[in-house]
């Protein structure tokens, strides 16, 4: 996306009103404080701002889904005499109607992809002020994409900035920079391509910087009718790649605006997927190391600042990961530029999830938003898929489902991929009757948890690798409830079949019916969701065909699809919490990909654990270090040498007789200078069945204290196996901090080892807190 000097946000200053308006008068009518116009209750906010932040993981309501209402008087002082000045959106949910004071001037419908208005015709003489007026809505609507079958909210508002943006009589709409890297990798070729406003000829001066900002061309480019297309060669470049993400940069500066310069970035880089086989960025082979990303985040939702998303992105590269698949929409500008420069390899798609396929407005949106994605995104060197669907054989929204004219769709749909990006690939995942389409198929392959064990993915991955010429496998992995631990992870898997496939079928999602799978009978537990990853990447390292992987996703979200999840509404296959906190899983796959020495004890949530007399218990540190030493209570329990193909833990384990009480572990590679330890407690009585519900109070702060309660038996003794829910209620002066989606910030939620807890706000003031868990009587706390 090309910068502009004359851009600026508008994120300050805006009022919200949640609900619908009679007409835009009511937006724009004079209201005195007291008066019957002043009804209506406008909510100072600012942009990013989402009006599902919360109600998404509300564990009593479904989300909103609606209109809500924007405002803002903007002052525009255009610098540039007969100017235009335009409103420029980056993403806003789902549908929006832009006013120019009541002047309906412009409507949008798709929430991902960026867009703009031309307000110059309505803004005010004598520098007066213009009311601007928007209506957004993500109300239900079958004609519109994505389906509201998919796994993920379709979120309201103004969740990605707005901008003014002036702009001189004559400027460029567009600056899409298309470069080829020969497979010698010796030398490059660059073409500019550029669009004016008008039809007319014009020059303009071009400049080209290598990465470390030295100028390597300069020269003088026409404009013929309004249009440029302008070719150079690059000799010897410097290639973009995960471990050095080289980035060039393109400078136009128009002769008759000299003060306008239009830039951006690109890179060189030349990536081929060979047919059956494994997957070759710039001559050598790599295997992409992915996971997923939705914009979503606890007490947000999409509308995630800046600093948020650059920490998420730093997490996942810190993991190790060099690939990502945006699912399942365009995400923001920042997102592709944080894997431009961090070296993140980019599958980025529309959201055309689910539902089957409507009529002609519904197919028009798709053309439009992959249209838009392709043209927006052009330039970022991290994007090599371009993704043209999900899941598009679950039907639900029509009367009709047919294959046929599915297919269709999507070989339109490629083909305009092609027409628009030549050098970039199609891809989607889990439509077998349409995986011949693409240039990239992923099937649907979830061994371990939604069918069969995890112990089957690789002869399920290699005999899909042979199906299709182009094979790249996303979506796998486990949930896990945050904080949740088992000494048996494998309790109630007893019936678990295996030879009857690994994908996910019809209502394998469900927690009802079907055939026994992990997703229904297991325990959700930290413990199965390491087991599962450290299998499977354990055989994703040593499979010489495989393209590569993104396991399913990174971060916990919210879905209005599993309101009865440990954690309400919401997705928890991630291997961090919807705040980032990271899980155990988390570093399981950090020992598996990063190249920084890192050091995991497996547990630190684990405070307690549980026992027979005389049984040995297992510790296991996750490390990609050759050797680690592990003390328990000081007393050192041996060093073990690490080898990935020793399951579990990379032979990283180490056993030991417990008594009863506290006991410490530590961790240490002396040569990296590397430690890690936790304590715990150890039980080796039994526990009777629930009886009571005890609670504590932890002041964090002046303002802020912790809530834990545990569920004990009879004697008091907790009950470490129970997994009901726990709710929580307040009265008094305070505010408990619920509504987050995470097992700490969650008024429903089940308990993790017989234990919960949620923070409240109570500075001064007294506030009961209530609890109530099954049967047991409710609890009562005071802060």
């Amino acid at each position: 996306m090309m910068k502009r000097i004359t851009d600026s946000a508008l994120n300050e200053g805006w009022e919200f009103y949640k609900g619908d308006l009679g007409g835009i008068w009511e937006s724009c009518r004079p209201a005195e404080k007291g008066t019957p116009e002043d009804a209506l209750i406008w909510e100072d906010v600012t942009l990013p701002h989402c009006f599902n932040s919360h109600d998404c993981v509300d564990p009593d309501v479904p989300y909103y889904q609606g209109a809500g209402w924007y405002r803002k008087d903007l002052l525009l002082p255009n610098p540039f005499p007969e100017g235009r000045t335009f409103l420029h959106f980056e993403g806003a949910g789902q549908i929006c109607d832009v006013y120019a004071g009541t002047e309906k001037i412009a409507e949008h419908t798709g929430g991902y992809d960026e867009w703009k208005v031309d307000i110059t015709d309505h803004i005010p003489a004598e520098n007066k002020a213009l009311r601007i007026s928007i209506r957004c809505s993500n109300e239900r609507n079958l004609e519109i994409i994505p389906s509201d079958l998919s796994d993920f909210n379709l979120y309201g508002g103004l969740y990605r900035p707005v901008h003014i943006v002036y702009e001189p009589p004559i400027h460029m709409e567009t600056l899409l920079l298309q470069s080829r890297t020969a497979e010698s990798l010796k030398s490059a070729e660059l073409t500019v391509r550029s669009d004016l406003n008008l039809c007319m000829d014009m020059e303009a001066s071009l400049e080209i910087t290598d990465p470390e900002g030295t100028v390597i061309l300069n020269d003088t480019v026409q404009f013929r009718k309004g249009r440029l297309e302008y070719t150079t060669s690059i000799d010897t470049p410097r290639l973009w790649s995960p471990d050095t993400p080289a980035l060039y940069k393109c400078n136009l500066l128009l002769e008759s605006n000299d003060d306008q310069v239009y830039s951006d970035s690109f890179g060189l880089r030349h990536f081929k997927f060979e047919k059956h086989g494994p997957f070759y960025l710039n001559g050598k082979r790599l295997l992409l190391k992915g996971t997923h990303r939705h914009e979503d985040h606890a007490g947000l939702a999409a509308a995630m600042p800046d600093e948020l998303i650059r920490q998420e992105m730093e997490m996942i590269k810190s993991m190790g990961a060099n690939f990502i698949r945006l699912g399942h929409y365009q995400q923001s500008r920042r997102v592709l530029e944080l894997c431009d420069r961090l070296g993140i390899l980019v599958w980025e798609e529309i959201p055309w999830c689910r539902g089957g396929l409507g009529g002609e407005s519904y197919r028009k949106m798709g053309r439009e938003m992959l249209k838009n994605m392709i043209l927006q995104h052009y330039n970022h060197p991290s994007v090599i898929l371009w993704g043209l669907g999900n899941e598009n054989d679950w039907p639900g929204d029509f009367d009709h489902f047919q294959e046929e004219e599915i297919r269709k769709y999507m070989t339109e749909l490629h083909d305009l991929s092609h027409s628009l990006d030549s050098e970039r690939l199609t891809s989607i995942r889990r439509c077998d009757f349409c995986k011949d389409i693409p240039d990239v198929y992923s099937p649907s392959i979830w061994a371990g948890w939604y069918r069969g064990h995890y112990r089957e993915y690789r002869e399920s991955t290699l005999k899909h690798i042979q199906e299709v010429d182009h094979f790249l496998h996303v979506e796998w992995g486990a949930s896990s409830h945050a904080g949740r631990f088992s000494e048996d992870p494998y309790l109630g898997l007893e019936n678990l079949k295996t030879g009857v496939g690994t994908d996910e079928r019809g209502s394998d999602a469900s927690l009802y019916g079907g055939i026994a799978r992990v997703s229904k009978d297991g325990n959700w537990s930290e413990n199965y969701a390491c087991d599962l990853f450290d299998w499977t990447l354990k055989e994703q390292e040593t499979m010489s065909e495989l393209t590569g992987t993104a396991f399913w996703p990174f971060k916990d979200f919210a879905t209005p699809l599993r309101p009865e999840n440990p954690v309400p509404y919401v997705n928890q296959k991630g291997v961090v919490e919807r705040d980032l906190s990271p899980k155990e899983s988390f570093y399981v796959v950090q020992s598996y990909w990063s190249v920084k020495p890192m050091l995991r004890i497996f547990g630190h949530k684990w405070t307690d654990r549980w026992g027979k007399d005389g049984e040995l218990k297992e510790f296991r540190v996750y490390s990609n270090c050759p050797a680690v030493e592990l003390f328990l209570d000081g007393i050192s329990l041996g060093t073990k040498t690490r080898d990935s193909r020793n399951f579990p833990a990379a032979g990283l384990r180490w056993l030991a007789n417990l008594n009863t009480g506290e006991h410490e572990l530590k961790a240490v590679v002396p040569e990296e200078n590397l430690h890690d330890s936790l304590t715990f407690q150890y039980h080796r009585d039994d526990w009777g069945e629930p009886a009571a519900l005890e609670g504590s109070v932890n002041r964090l702060t002046e303002d802020t204290a912790e809530i834990s309660v545990r569920v004990v038996d009879q004697n008091g003794k907790i009950c470490l196996d129970c997994e009901d829910y726990a709710e929580y209620s307040l009265a008094g002066k305070g505010e408990l901090l619920k509504d987050l989606g995470n097992p700490g910030g969650s008024r429903i939620v089940q308990l993790c080892n017989g234990k919960s807890g949620i923070k409240v706000l109570a500075a001064k003031k007294k506030a009961v807190i209530a609890v109530s868990c099954g049967n047991l009587t409710p609890l009562f706390i005071t802060v």
